[in-house]
Order: C-alpha cells, then structure tokens, then sequence
C-alpha cells in the first residue's frame, strides 16, 4: 500500500508516520510537507529514511495531483491549526484549509484514490460548562474562529465531492491532541516547557475552559482503523473520554514535574475562546472495535512530560520566538 501522508512533517502527521512505519512493515510513505513554522524534518528523525519526503504546497493543485497519481491512499493531516494565529491572520487558514483540500479532493477524484479528512471537534463550536452533552456525528456545526471556520468548510468540501463525485473518502473530527513532537506554542507542551526552563505557566482566564483529550498516539491508531474499517462517506468521531480543564491541566503538568501545583499565573482570556468540547466516540469503539491504548489522561501526559525533557534537542529552536510573540500579544491584549 502506498500511502500519502499531508502535513507529514507537523505534530499529529509525523506522528501517524513514525506509528505507520513501526506497525505497518507493507505500507510505503510518501510526505508531502510545506515546512512551515509547524512543520520540522526533525519530527521525523528515525524514519526520514524510509519515507520519500516531498517540500510543497498542498493547495499546489500540478504537485498535488503528480503525487496522489501515485497513492493508494491519501491521508490529509496539513492544516494551519492554531486558534490564536487564526485571530491574528486568518487568510493562510483559507488556503491551507479550504483551497488545499480542494485541490486534494480533485485529485483523488481523478485518480480514484482512497481519501481520508482529518479534522477537529472545534467545528461544532462549543458546549456550556454544566451541560451533560457531548459532540455526535449529527451535532451541527458552529464554529467560533477562523480556524475552526475553514476546517468546517473543508469538512462540508469533502462530503459534497463524496455526494456528488463518488469520490471514497471518509471523516475524522478528533478532540484535542497532545503527545510527542507537538509545537511549543500549544498549551500543553507550552507549560511543560516554561517548567523545564523555570518559568511560570500561564493560564487563559480562569482556566474553567474544558478540553477533551486524547493522546496522539491513540488518535493515529483510531486513523487507521477508520483506513481499514470505516465506511465510505461517513465521519467518525474520535476521543477518549479525556474531558479536563485547563486549570487541573495545568495543575497536574505542575505536580508532575515536581512543582507547587498552584505555581502559575493567571493572564487575560482569549477572545471567543471556546467553554468545553467534549467527543461521543461510541460508533468508532462499537462499529470499528477502536479502544485507546492510554487508559487516563494523568498516564498520557506523564509520558509527554517525559517526552518533552528527553528531547530537548528538538523544542528548543522554536521556545525562544514563541515565547516572544506571545509576549508581544499580551502587551496588545493589556493595554
């Protein structure tokens, strides 16, 4: 099987590679990565090799369809995805998110090659803190940032070409990652990262905001069954009943790492920032036999927290402009 992995070089893709190649001995992978600030050959260290790795654009519709030409199956992970950076400059998120797939989506109907949509739980919108429901297949979508907008676009692309093109594809719309090789300018690996270098994290508001968390790992296998099993045209929710808030996030990354657990501080909160996201994955466990190899949170970011100090290496390039910018931003938001 010759599989196409996009945004192969960022945090969940090099991570769907480096469990693609550790599990699938049969399975050849091309990457196709724009290398932009997410994006890190040193995410994939230890399997460069073995991949064939392509620089460019997934909205460059001549590339795009030179390679999907050649795939069996396309896995669509290349997405700009930071909530933030969407409020800043929301015009690379439309080309990423909705001219890239685009450009996927034809292809693959050319070519009659298997597809499947990455997407993100964000798209529903969000929940009330007290509200018992959580996100289906049928929720309706309600996105609150541009990010979110654009992924919800891209979603809707995919399955008018499946409607009106019969092109075979299916969707995941997953609950927030963590784990190795994810960009320190995201919450998690943020904090873990202030720690180790001795400075205070910082917590949105009053850190009530509510996350649904599944390690990558267990995101990526969840893929594959969704590869191996999944129903053309459908969408598949996928989450691990990892609902916390950012307040005990931040909490127990501090308890872990040997600190006060109230050893942070608390900054302004972000505007339209979401309440609580939370997954029904009951059809993906029921239909498709998928159970997540982590059985809690505390035991997936206790292995991210020991991820993070082992490979410092690798974060340390990007620490010093993240933290910048964010100082740049909260002086803006402040004044």
């Amino acid at each position: 099987m010759k599989v196409l992995v996009t945004g192969g070089a960022g945090f969940i893709g090099s991570n769907f590679v480096h469990l693609t190649l550790a599990t699938r001995p049969d399975v050849e992978v091309t990457v196709l990565d724009k290398l932009t600030y997410a994006g890190h050959l040193a995410s994939l260290e230890g399997v460069l090799e073995q991949v064939a790795f392509v620089e460019g654009d997934v909205a460059d519709a001549d590339l795009v369809d030179r390679l999907v030409a050649d795939a069996d199956v396309v896995v669509h992970f290349a997405a700009e995805s930071h909530n933030d950076n969407s409020l800043d400059d929301p015009s690379p998120f439309v080309r990423t998110n909705l001219l890239g797939t685009f450009a996927l989506l034809e292809a693959v109907r050319r070519h009659d090659v298997r597809y499947h949509h990455i997407s993100t739980d964000e798209v529903y919108g969000d929940l009330e803190l007290d509200d018992p429901k959580k996100f289906t297949e049928d929720t309706p979508y309600n996105p609150s940032s541009p990010y979110s907008a654009s992924k919800a676009g891209s979603d809707l692309l995919v399955r008018a070409w499946v409607r009106s093109f019969g092109v075979r594809a299916t969707i995941s719309n997953c609950s927030n990652n963590y784990g190795p090789r994810q960009h320190v300018e995201k919450f998690i690996p943020r904090q873990i990262t202030n720690v180790i270098d001795g400075v205070r994290p910082k917590l949105y508001g009053a850190g009530l905001n509510v996350r649904d968390w599944i390690h990558v790992d267990d995101h990526n296998a969840a893929v594959w069954t969704i590869i191996d099993k999944g129903v053309t045209g459908e969408t598949y929710l996928i989450g691990a009943d990892g609902e916390v808030n950012n307040k005990d996030v931040v909490e127990l990354i501090l308890e872990l790492m040997g600190q006060e657990r109230d050893a942070y501080d608390h900054v302004t909160d972000r505007a339209g920032h979401d309440l609580r996201y939370a997954i029904e994955a009951g059809r993906l466990r029921t239909e498709l036999g998928w159970t997540p190899r982590y059985g809690s949170f505390r035991d997936g970011l206790a292995a991210t927290v020991d991820w993070y100090r082992e490979n410092e290496a690798w974060w340390r390039p990007m620490k010093e402009a993240t933290e910048a910018k964010y100082a740049r931003t909260q002086q803006v938001v402040t004044r």
